[in-house]
């Protein structure tokens, strides 16, 4: 299905009711955070109420983004899970209030359930840390006929995946996880221009992995497929600069810019009016 060795570069991904025509364009799509959760690792509880999350989504439109990632469960290390209810009654009404506002919106879970009812709501792509494997997962975007879907590779689980995580070689292990992802999506009848991929900083890999999966980056695009990067404001950012989250603006966008550089296609940002300029400079430099 992937001609080893091969590089097919993707030329465009559909979101929903958008289409994204890399050709047209030469900077990587900019997908805002919007944390509907009290206790994000960065930006918890900063939007408390559908109200605090339509203002920060306008705030990200005006900037810039191209789509929106809305989560209503936090998967920073050692998170507990969120009961569905609980995950639904946070991101719902912010669907429905921001489903007219001309971006593409994504959710940001791996609850079948709530995959269904996003999408029902109007949300365009599903962005999933388990990859669909849970439960249900591959049936609820299946009923979709045009959503994009991000799959992300983790090792463990978010409550584990940072207790010595293990690799013998990173870049080709998460790869090759991937690879399989996209394939067995592509035989259940999803079409491979609806899929995204996401290596995971951060989801099961120390500082070291982290470093040699962004230095290698270009690697991933050998598959195909877009690849997005999510560095924003990680711990592997404050480790190298000793800052907490909120001081890594600069670390962050230096990070987008670097896997722009190896062939990222979206980078996930906290701080999107800062990233979206710093690529549009970058696009003006590379075309």
């Amino acid at each position: 299905m992937f001609k080893q060795g091969h590089i097919d570069m993707p030329t465009t991904w559909r979101c929903g009711r958008f289409l994204f025509d890399f050709n047209q364009r030469k900077r990587p799509l900019v997908m805002g955070i919007l944390n509907a959760t009290p206790d994000s690792f960065s930006d918890g509880g900063k939007c408390r109420t559908p109200k605090d999350a339509v203002a920060q989504a306008e705030y990200m439109i005006a900037n810039g983004v191209d789509l929106i990632d809305i989560g209503g469960e936090s998967t920073r290390p050692g998170a507990e899970p969120v009961e569905l209810q609980e995950e639904l009654d946070r991101v719902i009404p912010v669907i429905e209030l921001l489903k007219d506002c001309g971006i593409p919106l994504s959710i940001d879970t791996y609850k079948s359930e709530t995959m269904r009812q996003a999408l029902s709501s109007g949300v365009d792509c599903v962005n999933d840390i388990w990859a669909l494997r849970q439960s249900g997962a591959i049936d609820a975007v299946l009923e979709s006929a045009d959503c994009g879907i991000v799959l992300m590779h983790m090792q463990r689980d978010p409550l584990t995946m940072q207790f010595n995580p293990d690799y013998t070689n990173v870049v080709d292990e998460v790869k090759q996880f991937l690879k399989e992802r996209v394939e067995l999506l592509i035989s259940k009848g999803i079409e491979k221009d609806r899929i995204a991929i996401d290596p995971g900083f951060g989801f099961g890999k120390n500082l070291e992995h982290n470093l040699n999966m962004l230095a290698n980056f270009a690697d991933f695009s050998t598959l195909g497929i877009p690849v997005l990067a999510g560095i924003s404001r990680k711990s592997m950012l404050g480790k190298i600069t000793g800052k907490d989250t909120n001081q890594r603006v600069a670390a962050s966008v230096a990070a987008a810019m670097m896997a722009a550089d190896r062939g990222a296609k979206i980078v996930r940002v906290h701080d999107v009016a800062e990233t979206v300029d710093a690529l549009k400079l970058w696009e003006a430099v590379n075309t």
